[in-house]
């Protein structure tokens, strides 16, 4: 049986994950199995550019942290090993970083997690995380406006020589 000092120190694992999970807008499970301490390393280095962190949690402690959180429908998908990845920010960026990263990782998988409270699959996360940035939507909205205003305004400009004619 575990001591009293080993079960107080992983209630305050479970309690401390279980904060961050609350204030998470992105909370990705992944399998990193096969990948070397280099791929490891590089990995944290991209999500730290997106201001989330990645962290090796036994499953126990994180489905104990999401029970608490009264997260339902990640059970199965805490098995073997387990990399949890969480965003306070954006979680789109969290999402494409691993994304990218599995991509190039065929060992690498994205098991499933929660975006913005909802829990979500696997495929579900990658669908998002294949959407293009906000600036690049930002970027084809105003060309598909300034396309139109164009247009207008050659329209406008035909109208008023056809009327000096």
């Amino acid at each position: 049986m575990a001591s009293e000092k080993n079960l107080k120190k992983k209630e305050e694992e479970v309690d401390i994950l279980a904060e961050k999970i609350k204030n998470a807008k992105v909370v990705l499970l992944t399998d990193y199995r096969g990948i070397t301490v280099s791929d490891v390393t590089n990995l944290r280095a991209e999500v730290r550019k997106v201001n989330a962190e990645y962290k090796v949690i036994k499953n126990n402690i994180t489905r104990r942290a999401l029970e608490k959180c009264n997260v339902e429908g990640l059970n199965d998908v805490l098995t073997g090993p387990t990399a949890v990845v969480i965003g306070e920010e954006d979680y789109l960026g969290a999402a494409k970083a691993i994304y990218n990263f599995a991509k190039d990782n065929e060992f690498y998988k994205i098991k499933g997690g929660i975006i913005e409270g909802k829990v979500m699959t696997a495929d579900e996360i990658i669908t998002l995380a294949k959407l293009p940035s906000k600036e690049a939507l930002l970027g084809m909205l105003a060309g598909a406006l300034l396309g139109n205003i164009t247009k207008l305004a050659v329209a406008l400009d035909q109208v008023r020589l056809q009327k000096d004619a």
